[in-house]
């Protein structure tokens, strides 16, 4: 028999009133029911660091897209902050006993923005069209083989071999729902229906104006009535960070995610009364930072190079002193969250200066004129502060043993288009999400068939390793959670011997917001998720 996921309670009781209702929360440490009064009505300001490129992510995960993508543009789950699904555009689903056959039982009365009726064609589509263009969606749906639709309110995914992390990918920023009607026949990843998106969810799409805001207003006719309980949502978008703490702080926005502002700032506004800090909400993403090597590059072809900007580079350094502490230094790939995965005793290249130069000499790098090695540009992803004071901080290090870096500043659709179309870079500190599954999450950055010039946050690198390839595409199968276990233990060495980039430190992530915003956070996907929950408490 298939077994049932769906069986759980609604978190809201409606009352009958259009303008009020309660929600009954349990208290986890007093363990006592509470209730806590939701109105309708206000403006909920939130804040990003970057505009991002595309507001849905059907083909475009990039930084803070992953935060504007589900207010419209819904997916068939959600997730508890353990992974456990509940009911979003599916009411229930099960899997077969050979991990082949995934049944969704979609909601009824859903209707589009525009007024259409969503339907399992939607459905389909949409995953087919993730498995096509979306930067994770060559794995994640890799081995998908038929999409089946027997009626209206039925999808049957038919898979040729188990995906034993599949039933964690369908939250509404990792595989968005889009409407066919819109997309059909037309390039997906070049649809502009994207950037002013039609969708099911609680908030309707009114205006991108580039280089200020994205704004959304109540859906009045959304299938969880009487939610959502804000009337507008506005996305900013404010790159300064002084002027992003600044905005916190006065409260000209009312909420932040992603680390919003300079490390520095943290403890200044820990100590605000109108302010509150929120560290849940990211166990659906596990991001980490990380130096990736463009492997095309003739100099970056040589181990021993890669090897030796390893040994130079202090990982304390940049956790104790960049990022103020906050993180935990990483000596691989895998996030310290993803407990089951995680090799802590991976061997690790030890800050070690003299071994550096020893290895650039040997790589027949010497030093020349000026003491010079070798001249690169640094590239570095333009989202927060830290990853500017990482670069500061690289550049510092790695002019102690010769390499002359130039670190360069561009916004953030310059630097996707630089490093994953054009492929004009030496080297880049950027920031990855492992996500809730290292098929998903981490395949895709090391797949060498996952290479794919013009996708961004995909094998940047250009690494390709027959071993690694092997290794990722067993454990995408393997159904013995030991095996599996193994399988990436042997993978994380692989990369430690071959350094197509070196870890750095999970990423410091928490979410800032005024203390009458409650219900922001409500699952895994914290401010990714579509927000229809959140509301304002009286003052």
């Amino acid at each position: 028999m298939p077994f049932d996921l769906s069986t759980m309670t609604r978190r809201s009781l409606l009352l009958g009133s259009a303008a009020l209702s309660a929600t009954v929360l349990l208290d986890g440490s007093a363990g006592r029911v509470v209730a806590a009064e939701r109105k309708h009505g206000g403006t909920l300001t939130v804040l990003l660091s970057a505009e991002p490129p595309t507001i849905t992510t059907i083909a475009h995960t990039a930084f803070n897209s992953v935060f504007v993508s589900a207010k419209a543009t819904e997916g068939l789950l959600a997730y508890d902050f353990d992974l456990t699904p509940k009911p979003q555009l599916a009411t229930a689903w099960s899997v077969s006993p050979d991990g082949l056959r995934y049944t969704f039982t979609l909601r009824q009365g859903v209707k589009w923005h525009d007024g259409r009726d969503f339907t399992a064609d939607d459905v389909a589509f949409s995953i087919r069209a993730i498995k096509d263009v979306h930067p994770r969606g060559r794995s994640t749906f890799g081995n998908l083989a038929e999409v089946q639709t027997p009626d209206a309110h039925t999808v049957i995914l038919i898979l040729s071999k188990p995906a034993p992390y599949l039933i964690s990918a369908f939250a509404a920023a990792e595989t968005p729902i889009i409407p066919k009607h819109l997309y059909d026949g037309q390039k997906v990843d070049a649809n502009p229906v994207s950037n002013a998106p039609v969708g099911t969810g609680p908030f309707v799409f009114r205006e991108w104006v580039r280089g200020s805001h994205i704004a959304y207003e109540r859906n009045p006719n959304y299938w969880d009535a009487p939610k959502p309980y804000v009337d507008r949502l506005i996305i900013r978008f404010i790159p300064d960070g002084a002027a992003r703490a600044a905005a916190l702080e006065t409260g000209e926005v009312q909420i932040a995610p992603g680390t919003p502002i300079p490390l520095s700032d943290v403890e200044r506004l820990k100590a605000l009364p109108n302010l509150k800090f929120e560290t849940r909400g990211y166990e659906y993403t596990n991001s980490i930072s990380r130096i990736e090597f463009n492997l095309d590059k003739p100099y970056f072809q040589d181990v021993r190079v890669r090897r030796a900007f390893a040994h130079a580079i202090d990982r304390n350094v940049i956790h104790k002193v960049v990022n103020y502490g906050y993180g935990t230094p990483i000596p691989g790939p895998f996030s310290v969250n993803l407990k089951r995965f995680y090799l802590p005793d991976l061997p690790i290249y030890a800050f070690d200066p003299a071994r550096a130069e020893k290895l650039l000499d040997e790589a027949g790098l010497p030093r020349r004129d000026g003491g010079v090695r070798l001249r690169l540009v640094h590239d570095y992803v333009p989202s927060n502060e830290s990853y500017r004071r990482g670069a500061e901080y690289i550049k510092q290090a790695l002019g102690r043993i010769g390499v002359d870096v130039s670190v360069r500043s561009q916004d953030f659709a310059t630097y996707t288009k630089r490093v994953y179309t054009d492929r004009d870079f030496d080297f880049t500190y950027n920031g990855m999400s492992n996500l809730f599954d290292p098929t998903v999450g981490v395949q895709r950055l090391y797949w060498s068939k996952n290479f794919k010039p013009g996708v961004p946050f995909s094998n940047g690198s250009h690494y390709a390793s027959p071993e690694v390839d092997g290794l990722l595409e067993a454990a995408a199968v393997e159904v013995d959670p030991d095996k599996r276990v193994e399988q990436f233990a042997r993978f994380q060495e692989v990369i430690a011997r071959d350094v197509p980039d070196i870890g750095i430190t999970t990423a410091p992530d928490f979410t800032i917001h005024d203390r009458r915003v409650r219900d922001h956070t409500v699952g895994a996907d914290g401010l990714s998720g579509n927000l229809a929950d959140v509301y304002f408490a009286a003052p």
